[in-house]
């Protein structure tokens, strides 16, 4: 059963959070909870327009996301849907989510690591599609330029260097 709930007036705006009875499915940095049915892209409008209330994973994520943005919390433990991505978006994000908090990493980096130097534009594209922001920590990640670039969420660029300067980053 999917389940919704939102966190409302935190520093970066309203943050929604949908999750099956296994697994933490999205999370959107977008006032409208239409947007996470796009930004999952699993879910659909109707499939939202029928959840139920938020059950013990949106709680508990949404719980925890209230706690990292007052600088409490900078680890997540949520059940993640990894099988559901793609084989590479999931070695992506895998290697996004590892990226410690207060650290970066670039596209590059990443690219580097998967042995696919060429790939760059790839991982950036699956970074872009991180159905979990925050908790997969896409905002971590930087240019190969070691540059702020693009982050679809409320905000943008401005949103993803809050996260960073929330986190001590010396890069914002």
């Amino acid at each position: 059963m999917l389940t919704l709930g939102r966190l409302d007036d935190t520093p970066i705006g309203t943050i929604w959070a949908a999750a099956a009875d296994s697994a933490l499915l999205a999370v959107s940095l977008w006032d409208d909870p239409t947007r996470l049915a796009a930004d999952a892209g699993r879910l659909t409008d109707e499939a939202l327009d029928m959840a139920a209330p938020p059950g013990p994973i949106v709680v508990a994520a949404l719980a925890q996301l209230d706690e990292y943005l007052r600088g409490e919390r900078q680890v997540f433990d949520l059940p993640l849907p990894w099988p559901a991505l793609t084989p590479f978006a999931r070695e992506v994000l895998t290697r996004v989510y590892a990226v410690a908090y207060g650290r970066t990493s670039s596209y590059g980096a990443i690219a580097a690591e998967m042995g696919r130097p060429g790939a760059v534009r790839a991982v950036g594209q699956a970074n872009a599609n991180n159905p979990i922001p925050i908790v997969i920590p896409c905002h971590r990640i930087l240019g190969t330029d070691g540059k702020l670039h693009g982050y679809g969420a409320r905000g943008g660029l401005e949103t993803k260097a809050w996260l960073l300067r929330l986190e001590g980053s010396w890069l914002v």
